[in-house]
């Protein structure tokens, strides 16, 4: 990554203890390759629901970055299983979008099996099953999971490398996931 490189992070405040529809704060930090915070955005999306996609791509849009060169973003299942759609988004934003996670799991099919059922479980299950498969992938002596679109294995490497301190999340990862806590305890969505 070149020194002026700048990356959009986004993480959800979702922790449980919120109803279905409900709304999640969505949060972007964008943070250049030297991991200096370079600008935040806020959004939403409804917890259990089907709007993750376009309230990523809403929020990109809104924070109107030709700068940013990638998306980074937490996990593919927000806000109780609101799936996003990596290609979907990576053909909105006409940028590399790499999904990180940090937890060795079986996939999300049973879970999503056991939350839902009929139209409900079949739309999410077409969603997670057009993604690319998760990857374990060391870096900085800790390992991850990422899956990723216009971005292969060794760009991710380096890209997570780059901007993953002591403690083994990305540096816009941890930020966004900050700020979108920090967003939720001031509008007292605890």
């Amino acid at each position: 990554m070149k020194p002026g490189s700048r990356v959009l992070g986004v993480a959800e405040s979702y922790r449980g203890g919120r109803s279905p529809g409900d709304p999640s704060t969505l949060a972007g930090a964008v943070v250049r390759a030297d991991r200096s915070v370079d600008g935040l955005v806020f959004g939403s999306l409804a917890v259990g629901g089907t709007d993750a996609t376009d309230a990523l791509i809403e929020l990109f849009s809104e924070l109107d970055r030709e700068d940013v060169q990638y998306l980074l973003v937490a996990g593919i299942a927000p806000a109780w299983y609101n799936l996003l759609d990596l290609h979907e988004l990576s053909a909105a934003v006409e940028r590399p979008v790499c999904s990180v996670s940090f937890e060795d799991s079986a996939g999300l099919e049973a879970p999503l099996r056991e939350a839902f059922s009929g139209e409900e479980l079949e739309r999410r299950l077409a969603v997670y099953e057009r993604q690319p498969p998760r990857k374990r992938m060391e870096v900085n002596g800790h390992g991850l999971y990422w899956r990723g679109i216009g971005i292969d294995p060794g760009e991710a490497r380096e890209l997570l490398s780059t901007l993953t301190p002591e403690g083994g999340r990305p540096e816009p990862l941890r930020v966004a996931r900050l700020a979108a806590r920090a967003a939720d305890r001031f509008r007292g969505d605890l």
